[in-house]
């Protein structure tokens, strides 16, 4: 079965590059935890949808320089961070947009009910390694993302929710223990934490994306 193949495969990339995609992506992810609490503490903690102007900023860094050192290592070349680093700020501008449109539709799903928000997360999977791989714009990446998940409804659906699954238990662990004030350093990295296992449904994404596009192969 792919959903397993992609699942099996991304398990072993992730365990065995660990250290690199730590040493990739952390340096992004603790100020963006630092700037979410920052904006907690200034606007409440009702106002849920603040938070996300933190992750406008850097989820689109740490995504797209993941998905680039993904692809570089498939093809055997090592890039070094600072190169990842530079050509995620490249598409940042683009990024930035597909994250704010995917997220205000992922939203609406959601607030209509669990499976019009689970198909629409189902539907724009592809988006990212679209942009980032293909140089599609946003637009055109979530509607190639539409065309390329036909038909893989059940199959990306049980992988995503399956690749989710460690940081939403980390999560509920953590909202359980830590109560609703934390103690600064704790929630910090308690964040940072989430935000890292949340890294792995990137690579398993791009792992079902790359059986689903295979790269262009050179003359």
């Amino acid at each position: 079965m792919m959903s397993f193949s992609a699942l099996r495969d991304s398990c072993y990339f992730f365990s065995r590059h660990l250290l690199a995609i730590a040493l990739l992506c952390l340096p992004l992810l603790v100020p963006e935890a630092l700037l979410q609490r920052f904006i907690e503490a200034h606007t409440g903690n009702d106002s849920s949808l603040y938070p996300l102007l933190a992750n406008v900023l850097f989820y689109p860094l740490y995504t797209a320089a993941l998905i680039l050192f993904l692809d570089a290592r498939s093809r055997g070349e090592r890039p070094t961070t600072l190169a990842l680093w530079g050509d995620a700020l490249t598409l940042w501008p683009r990024f930035a947009v597909l994250f704010t449109l995917s997220v205000a539709l992922l939203l609406a799903g959601f607030s209509l009910y669990v499976l019009p928000g689970l198909w629409l997360m189902v539907k724009l999977a592809y988006a990212e390694c679209l942009l980032t791989l293909r140089g599609r714009s946003p637009l055109q990446a979530m509607t190639d993302s539409f065309q390329l998940t036909r038909g893989q409804f059940g199959g990306l659906a049980l992988s995503l929710l399956a690749a989710m699954l460690p940081a939403w238990l980390f999560d509920g662990l953590s909202a359980y223990g830590l109560g609703p004030q934390p103690p600064l350093a704790l929630d910090l990295a308690c964040r940072t934490v989430s935000s890292f296992l949340q890294l792995f449904p990137t690579v398993v994404t791009y792992r079902l994306f790359m059986l689903r596009l295979p790269p262009p192969t050179q003359a």
